[in-house]
């Protein structure tokens, strides 16, 4: 085996770095679920309706996943240190704006802005640790790291979010962000190299509006199917986005400096790696959705208890996932990521087997940590396959593909799995007779509804109609787990199909790794 280059090695300066780029992304991710635990207060504060209410939760989401593909194009023509660092300026206005929010109007206008700022961190900081991390088995160190603090964040922000919620005002949960990037503003120039593609062409406005109008609507529609089922209204927004998806890429293939470069598919590696990192989070998502429902509306937790319990399979899943990684140095990735997908699977058929009783509590967690340790190897060396086999000159574009597959997968799980459960849950509910015709619309519309409506029904009737909403939705949550540990099942063979070529992260650069010495890359931090 050939060694690399001592010169590529990354010293302290470089793991300095990776920390402070680690702080914005799970600042990023903590901002993805945690409005949805101060929403009560919000509404009691600023009168939001039902709709605001939706959009208060969403829009940050959705400007996320609309502006993913630009930003990193945009980090690439002008340096992913530069987009970083106005993102964090962004992110602090937009908070601070958040925080002190007067209207409505004002909080929906702050949340699309967070997004907006969000967008630039993922692609600039996976394009950044790309460039400052040459040598293979730092860089998969590195994402490793990166993904651990891409899943605290996700975890953690209920939990912080509680925490704040419970001792301060509402606005407080978006003045944690605040020194954070601070902190990123004030090291990042000096620990931070700059970084862009020497030979970026210029931005293509029509090109940002078409990317725009393809995932927006996508997104919004499998958001709304999620919500409300496959209406008219979703689908006809999911085919909208779909049509200018096709104008979309017809437009990049005729670009020669496109917003996004489809020659990246043009991998075997990448495209693989992309497959996974699209379905990997489609088949957890649905899942996971509906486990927590289930452990608020079956087993009767409140949202922080809910959070509480959820941080085992989380740490497990943050442990395992970077043992993964390392594993992935010596060992073929495929063979590591067809490991983390059947351990998923199996973690899956143990859901299959949850009941409504005080007993599914511990069935469905224990299910839930063996799942979350396989998923999250899978998410991690996906990201990492992406990055590596992207050319080093399109980490942004690279980086900007891992977060809207991730973006994407999660909304489909969401809404395909999610409908799958609906629809299990309407056919198995069972409504006594004697109960009032309302309540039994609620009943059978979802458990969200039925289990207050069942709660204002006295005696015998409310008690079955309870049961039963319950047994009903534990059937949807065992039928999706067993979808979801087929699909599964699928990704791994997926993977040792599409990537059993690929070598082991330490192997030499001739063995099929990129290059340690990629010239014409790197700017001097200093500019």
């Amino acid at each position: 085996m050939t060694a690399i280059d001592v010169s590529s090695k990354a010293g302290p300066r470089q793991w300095l770095g990776l920390a402070v780029l680690c702080l914005p992304t799970m600042l990023a991710a903590v901002d993805i679920n945690v409005m949805f635990l101060a929403l009560p207060q919000v509404t009691a504060d600023l009168g939001a309706n039902s709709t605001e209410q939706l959009w208060i939760t969403d829009i940050y989401g959705f400007m996320v996943s609309g502006f993913l593909v630009t930003m990193g194009m945009l980090g690439d023509l002008i340096g992913r240190r530069r987009l970083l660092l106005l993102g964090a300026v962004a992110f602090i206005a937009a908070s601070l704006l958040a925080a002190y929010s007067i209207s409505t109007t004002m909080l929906l206008g702050s949340r699309a802005l967070l997004g907006i700022a969000s967008a630039a961190v993922t692609p600039s900081v996976l394009a950044l640790i790309r460039t400052m991390f040459r040598d293979p088995r730092q860089r998969a160190a590195a994402m490793g790291m990166w993904g651990t603090s891409l899943m605290a964040g996700i975890v953690l922000g209920p939990v912080v979010g509680g925490l704040l919620l419970g001792s301060f005002w509402w606005g407080s949960i978006f003045l944690m962000g605040v020194p954070i990037m601070a902190l990123l503003l004030l090291a990042g120039p000096f620990l931070v190299p700059e970084s862009r593609n020497p030979s970026a062409g210029r931005l293509d406005a029509i090109s940002v509006v078409l990317s725009l109008t393809t995932i927006l609507p996508i997104i919004y529609g499998l958001k709304e199917a999620a919500r409300t089922g496959w209406d008219v209204l979703p689908i006809a927004a999911i085919v909208a986005g779909l049509v200018f998806m096709l104008v979309f890429v017809q437009r990049q293939r005729k670009l020669s400096s496109p917003l996004l470069d489809l020659s990246l598919f043009n991998s075997r590696a990448l495209a693989a790696a992309a497959l996974l990192a699209l379905c990997a989070p489609l088949f957890s998502g649905g899942t996971t959705l509906m486990a927590t429902l289930f452990l608020q509306m079956v087993q009767g937790l409140m949202p922080f208890r809910v959070a509480l319990w959820m941080l085992a399979p989380a740490i497990a899943m943050i442990v395992v996932g970077n043992l993964a990684a390392a594993t992935a140095r010596e060992v073929r990735p495929a063979y590591v990521l067809a490991a983390g997908a059947v351990l998923a699977a199996i973690g899956m058929l143990v859901i299959t087997q949850v009941t409504s009783s005080p007993t599914g509590l511990a069935t469905l967690l224990t299910g839930l940590t063996i799942a979350f340790v396989g998923g999250g190897a899978v998410g991690i060396l996906s990201a990492t396959l992406i990055m590596s086999s992207a050319p080093p000159e399109k980490a942004g574009s690279a980086g900007s593909l891992s977060g809207t597959l991730g973006e994407f997968g999660t909304a489909l799980g969401v809404a395909i799995l999610g409908l799958i459960g609906s629809v299990v849950y309407r056919a198995e509910v069972i409504v006594p007779s004697g109960v009032p015709v309302g309540v039994a619309d609620a009943a059978r519309e979802s458990i969200a509804s039925a289990v207050p409506a069942a709660q204002q029904v006295s005696g015998q009737a409310g008690a079955d109609l309870l049961n039963s909403v319950r047994d009903a939705f534990t059937s949807g949550l065992n039928v999706v787990a067993l979808i979801a540990a087929l699909l599964f099942l699928g990704l791994a063979v997926l993977a040792i199909v599409g990537l059993r070529h690929v070598p082991a992260i330490s192997a030499s650069p001739a063995a099929g790794a990129l290059p340690a010495q990629e010239p014409g890359e790197a700017v001097p931090a200093g500019d």
